[in-house]
């Protein structure tokens, strides 16, 4: 079954790793959403702003540094992910804890790379 990830920091900057996430993951099946700081598209995926509820989220990707973080701790917490993959560049010691206290697993891994080695 395919798995609902959501991609927080999501760009509709082509170069942005985000962006490419959002694409890959589409084209390996997964059912995408994203959050960015500004309504955009990527592809037919609308970029949301704020802290917009989903429902089934397997798996929050970030794209977005520690020091713009805090603002999602308790959304992403609430949202109950499985895991969170923390991209190059998102890793962030005090967030992982808190996201493996609630039983969350935590990869610090690239989601381009996950997805291109079969290991998503």
């Amino acid at each position: 079954m395919p798995l609902k990830t959501l991609v927080i920091g999501a760009s509709p900057k082509p170069e942005r790793y985000a962006y490419k996430a959002v694409n890959m993951l589409k084209e390996y099946g997964h059912p995408v959403v994203a959050v960015g700081s500004r309504e955009a598209m990527i592809g037919d995926t609308k970029i949301l702003t704020g802290l917009p509820q989903f429902k089934d989220i397997d798996t929050v990707t970030l794209y977005v540094g520690p020091a713009n973080q805090p603002v999602f701790y308790d959304y992403i917490l609430d949202l109950k992910p499985r895991r969170i993959i923390f991209n190059p560049g998102t890793s962030n010691t005090y967030f992982k804890n808190k996201a493996e206290e609630k039983g969350i697993e935590v990869i610090e891994a690239c989601t381009l790379v996950l997805l291109s080695s079969a290991k998503f």
